[in-house]
């Protein structure tokens, strides 16, 4: 593979992003494919150092523009630092959350400006807009519920998780205009069935994109 694939997952609170971007990773993996697997906030060091300040709630009570640009400022480190050279070199990235969640958690519910957040994601993404993007759709009720269910000896909900239920219906609403706007880069997936079930969906999707993508005739990548 000339050049490599970037793969993003999205979606609300306990939907099982990670999960899926585990098994996969295992999938590709086992075919002889050379994936990274990263995450947002974070992903590299200097976005790491970002995330407990975000995911805490310490940046909350400076309200959601500055969120957004730190959320931007991390993006940038993890684009340039791991995103991009893991590209250029050939390997697909996975990455759990990226720019359409800023678009939806900032921009949609944190009620941004829309001039405001396109600016922060132009300068941000720099380009690297994904291949493909995975959005695993489940209803907020059942989300918090999984997510309350993961955490362990008494942790307490993120930033995120602890927002009323209201505020996640609305971001599942905005995740999927997002993805009945652009259809050719974003797949919607019941992540309500059965966790094999929905691994199954992914992998179909996952490989069908990899397959158009090396069919391209050579030299095609570079338009994209």
């Amino acid at each position: 593979m000339a050049r490599g694939f970037f793969i993003t997952f999205e979606g609300g609170e306990g939907a099982g992003k990670s999960t899926q971007i585990r098994r996969l990773a295992d999938t590709l993996r086992a075919q002889g494919r050379d994936v990274l697997v990263s995450r947002e906030p974070g992903g590299s060091p200097g976005a790491e150092a970002v995330r407990h300040v975000l995911l805490s709630g310490a940046a909350e009570p400076f309200g959601p523009q500055l969120e957004a640009v730190l959320f931007a400022a991390a993006r940038s480190d993890h684009v340039e630092q791991v995103i991009r050279p893991a590209i250029e070199a050939g390997r697909i990235v996975l990455c759990d959350r990226f720019m359409d969640s800023s678009r939806v958690y900032q921009g949609v519910t944190g009620n941004l400006d829309i001039d405001f957040m396109r600016a922060l994601e132009r300068v941000t993404v720099n380009g690297m807009v994904p291949d493909l993007t995975i959005i695993l759709d489940l209803d907020p009720a059942e989300g918090l519920r999984r997510a309350s269910a993961r955490r362990e000896h008494g942790e307490a909900a993120d930033r995120y998780e602890k927002e009323k239920l209201e505020i996640q219906r609305q971001r599942r609403e905005a995740f999927l205009s997002i993805a009945e706007a652009e259809p050719d880069r974003c797949v919607v997936v019941d992540a309500g069935q059965p966790e094999a079930a929905t691994a199954e969906v992914i992998r179909k999707a996952v490989l069908a994109a990899l397959g158009a993508m090396e069919a391209e005739p050579v030299g095609a990548e570079a338009g994209r």
